[in-house]
């Protein structure tokens, strides 16, 4: 299954790929992660910790202006993103003070 994944501007710099690209992946978060880091292998470790799987602090996932970071890794992504309608994005999260 082909689904869209928009990224920020420093992943995309990083992975040397455009806002949005295409994986072939199983509709899941899991999925999604796991055919970015095979197909640009610099954004490993970056979305999630290589030792335990979890997403990173401050990294989160969105679909159809859903935050998704907190579900699952392995829940099924919303209708509109395997059908190719909506991104699955990934968001850069802010902090300070």
């Amino acid at each position: 299954m082909t689904i869209r994944v928009a990224l920020p501007t420093h992943l995309r710099q990083l992975a040397g790929c455009e806002k949005e690209v295409r994986v072939d992946a199983p509709p899941t978060q899991r999925g999604v992660i796991d055919a970015l880091e095979q197909q640009y292998p610099a954004l490993r470790g970056t979305l999630r910790d290589p030792a335990t799987g979890r997403r990173r602090s401050f990294v989160r996932f969105y679909a159809c202006e859903q935050d998704l970071s907190h579900e699952s890794p392995d829940s099924t992504l919303p209708a509109a993103v395997i059908e190719g309608t909506e991104p699955f994005r990934i968001i850069g999260a802010m902090a300070g003070g």
